[in-house]
């Protein structure tokens, strides 16, 4: 008889793997939209409006569950300064070094863990805190900085899009009785809100220009759409399947396609500092990840 377990276990980390690549893969389309006259914050306001439409048409009762549970609101705001933050980020700064600073995710997990969920941090998770808190020391130290500090907003945008990444996860941790449909409804009209908002905000202070999408990226904005719809089911499809502590591993495969995709087109520098920085941070994910299951409240989550 064939190894059905096995065989599912293959299609999961493969279903994982595709929403690695097209998150991995996600700052390209931003940038061709940016360039056809559409800021990322309207861009993910347009693509997370269009599929929390179709989601409320093809289950309208979704929306009850999120009425019935006000901490949904909560979850959907913090999901949506995630998609704020990463995905302004990946279109004005380096690539790479968006992504690595981004990915600080876990370390911010230990404190938000701790703060919301009453879970404290034992010593292993303090120290993998402490791993990822010196590669993120290293990234942000440049020859031109006297201090470790960020520098410009891409910076600043990719470490609260991390940090509010860990509330999000903590936030599902907490609400993981409530219907999925409707997290994931919360979820996409927080998306939708807080990019609107945030664009809005940019507006009126002159920094985000009024959205003037031209006819030759409606394609690229509606392919967006659908490989993000695509990669929400193939993460639902491949988190349902198997231990946070493998997902949260197979997910680290997003540094990698954003890494290679960005050596290819140009979009980063590699110095032995981001690699080295880079690798710390990595280290740090990887170890949250294959800690045992008590000890494992910081790993990577399964939601942006």
């Amino acid at each position: 008889m064939p190894d059905t377990k096995g065989g599912t276990a293959v299609l999961a980390a493969a279903a994982l793997v595709i929403n690695a690549f097209i998150w991995g893969l996600s700052w390209w389309p931003f940038r061709v939209l940016q360039g056809y006259g559409l800021h990322p914050l309207w861009s993910t306001a347009l693509m997370y409006l269009m599929v929390f439409a179709l989601l409320l048409a093809l289950s309208f009762k979704s929306w009850r569950g999120v009425l019935a549970n006000p901490g949904l609101w909560l979850l959907g705001l913090a999901s949506g300064l995630t998609n704020v933050g990463f995905n302004w980020a990946v279109t004005v700064g380096d690539v790479v070094r968006v992504v690595l600073l981004f990915y600080l995710m876990p370390a911010w997990s230990v404190l938000v863990a701790w703060l919301l969920l009453g879970e404290k941090p034992s010593a292993a998770s303090l120290l993998r805190l402490a791993m990822a808190m010196a590669g993120v020391l290293i990234v942000l130290k440049t020859p031109d900085s006297p201090w470790p500090i960020p520098q410009g907003g891409a910076d600043w945008l990719a470490l609260s899009g991390g940090l509010t990444f860990a509330i999000t996860n903590a936030l599902l941790r907490k609400f993981k009785h409530a219907p999925s449909t409707s997290c994931m409804l919360a979820m996409f009209g927080g998306g939708a809100l807080m990019a609107t908002m945030a664009a809005l905000l940019g507006m009126s202070q002159q920094i985000v220009p009024a959205p003037a999408l031209q006819t030759a990226g409606i394609p690229v904005l509606l392919a967006l759409a659908l490989a993000f719809m695509t990669g929400n089911a193939a993460l639902q499809y491949g988190a349902a399947r198997l231990t946070v502590s493998t997902t949260a591993l197979v997910m680290l495969t997003e540094i990698l396609f954003a890494s290679a995709s960005a050596a290819l087109l140009g979009a980063a520098i590699f110095t032995p500092r981001i690699v080295l920085g880079g690798s710390l941070i990595v280290l740090a994910a990887a170890w949250a990840a294959l800690a045992p299951q008590g000890d494992s409240a910081d790993g990577p989550g399964s939601a942006k």
